[in-house]
């Protein structure tokens, strides 16, 4: 059978799947629809966390972005999972204790004011609508190649499914959903890592085969791939060119800002008990270990085998998946000598081919020629990772206006079932906003993908830290926090992300840190205007002090209150 329609087959079946799992597990009131009823075990929240977090960005793009910067692309496989760590050791068990539904309400009711949790939704839907839209165009992108539709008509596919199981399910469906999803992305990761593996150094596990010997050669694959980037004017794979202090900077806004996203914190709130929620955060740290560990090794076996395919061959004799992935346009030649080979070089005035880096994992194995099944089976993971997050930022978006707006500011006697159809209403228009920004413009996510870490690091973390460890904080001091925090990343990333406010390049950097690293300062300086302001303000009062030394107790054991 053709790749085109393994691709049906295989989406079909998932789509079919992940429909009957969001009908069977429904949420029927607005616990199940915003926390799963708060009965999720550890182990299947551990499973749905991990898929909640592997978005089309790390399916997709993570191992493209290793593959094109290297040694400096270990910035990302440290600070994404590093992140969890903080997760389970700072925040999880504390806030399943607080026992609320979302960041924003944990944060309304910590620092006993509607303004201090207005500007936490702000946060939450600025940060949840950058993401959404990037797993809309993840979406997109896998429609448009293998089932060979347009990229726009691809995410309408896209955003009708998710509505689906989002609107219908839930957090109850959605977790559950989420679990099957990332048995279908971790199989579709990697069956084709083991594959190629076994072709290139006769090595099973793709982690070892990555530094081990190229099949029938003396010379590992580590050191061939450096020799043919040298030869093509590209730096050396294996050394980094980024300094210390951005390399610093990077990781510790990615960790933080990780740890600081409203859907893989609410996610928390999902289990029994306290110590369940340190268990999840546990499983979810050795889920996202096996694709994390993996893709270093997708990405050096993609680009031995891209840079040996085009570099310097005729254009006439191109394999097949050349001009399907050309047709999508994420892949152009042009012949600027006109002599009819691929000059595929580091030297801009010279190269001819433009390769986007977000199609390497869908065409590894294509370019390494592997059965057609296999082809199809990455684009139905890496459609599942796509979904499964777009699914869990939605909840995040719908659960912030229902629950953090209507229900705690606008309308306090709303009944149990208008927050739900508010809930459901909110879902539905979040996905139309998502998918538009999906498909218009398409640079949108790639230009503020930092903008999303850089405001969670900057707002929620500061603010979820010293809301849990030091009780004298209080509102004034959280609200100036954060929205300094916002202010200062915001600029920075429309300064130089967006060649606002007199733009710069790289060496118009602050202190030689990048728009990446930058969430890094901008949380100091949160912190820094919290403390200071709290300082010369008055305590909070002495019952929420109570709480949070209550919150800290530690009694891992116990059932956590819910509210």
């Amino acid at each position: 059978m053709t790749v085109q329609t393994w691709t049906y087959i295989l989406v079909a079946v998932t789509f079919m799947l992940y429909i009957v799992i969001a009908f069977l597990s429904r949420a029927g009131s607005t616990k199940d629809f915003y926390v799963a009823g708060g009965g999720v075990p550890p182990l299947a929240n551990g499973l749905a966390t991990a898929a909640d977090w592997m978005s089309a960005a790390s399916f997709l793009g993570m191992a493209g972005l290793i593959s094109f910067s290297g040694y400096d692309g270990s910035v990302y496989l440290m600070g994404w999972t590093g992140g969890y760590v903080l997760l389970a050791l700072l925040l999880a068990p504390y806030l399943r204790k607080f026992g609320k539904y979302t960041v924003p309400d944990f944060i309304g009711d910590r620092y006993y004011s509607n303004l201090a949790r207005t500007v936490a939704v702000i946060c939450a839907l600025l940060v949840s609508f950058t993401y959404v839209a990037g797993q809309m165009r993840g979406v997109g992108l896998v429609f448009s190649r293998f089932l060979e539709v347009p990229v726009e008509r691809g995410v309408v596919y896209g955003m009708v499914i998710v509505l689906f199981y989002a609107v219908l399910g839930g957090m109850k469906g959605i977790t559950y959903t989420q679990v099957a999803q990332y048995c279908v992305l971790i199989f579709a990761f990697m069956v084709p890592a083991i594959f190629i593996s076994i072709q290139m150094t006769g090595n099973p596990v793709p982690q070892l085969g990555m530094g081990g010997h190229i099949l029938g050669e003396s010379v590992s694959l580590l050191d061939k791939l450096d020799g043919l980037s040298t030869d093509l004017g590209f730096a050396q794979y294996t050394n980094g060119s980024k300094p210390v202090i951005d390399i610093f900077f990077i990781t510790m806004a990615l960790m933080v800002g990780t740890a600081g996203l409203p859907h893989v914190i609410v996610r928390f709130f999902t289990v029994p008990k306290v110590r369940d929620a340190r268990k999840s955060a546990g499983y979810a740290l050795l889920f996202i270990a096996v694709l994390y560990t993996t893709a270093p090794a997708i990405a050096v076996f993609a680009r031995t085998n891209l840079l040996e395919t085009v570099s310097n061959k005729e254009y006439a004799s191109m394999p097949a998946w050349f001009s399907k992935w050309e047709a999508t346009g994420l892949i152009t030649f042009e012949d600027k000598n006109g002599d009819g080979r691929i000059q595929y070089v580091a030297d801009e005035v010279v190269n001819e081919l433009t390769v986007d880096r977000d199609i390497m994992v869908l065409a590894n194995p294509e370019i390494a020629n592997l059965p057609n099944w296999v082809i199809a089976l990455v684009a139905a993971g890496g459609l599942a990772a796509a979904l499964s997050t777009a699914a869990g930022l939605l909840l995040v978006i719908s659960t912030s206006i229902s629950h953090d707006l209507i229900k705690k500011q606008i309308k306090p006697d709303i009944s149990d079932k208008g927050e739900l159809i508010a809930a459901r209403l909110s879902a539905f228009a979040a996905v139309c906003v998502a998918g538009y920004f999906g498909i218009n413009p398409r640079d949108f996510v790639a230009a503020t993908v930092a903008l999303a870490f850089g405001l969670a690091a900057a707002s929620f973390f500061p603010a979820i830290i010293l809301g849990i460890f030091y009780k004298k904080m209080n509102k004034e001091g959280a609200i100036a926090g954060m929205v300094f925090g916002i202010g200062v990343m915001a600029f920075y990333i429309l300064k130089f992300k967006f060649d606002m406010f007199g733009g710069g390049g790289r060496e118009d950097w602050w202190f030689g840190i990048s728009p990446e690293g930058f969430g890094t300062v901008a949380m100091m300086l949160n912190f820094i205007v919290s403390i200071i302001i709290s300082k010369f303000t008055a305590d909070p009062p002495k019952e929420v002090q109570e709480i949070v030394e209550n919150i800290r107790i530690p009694k891992g054991s116990g059932k956590a209150k819910s509210h």
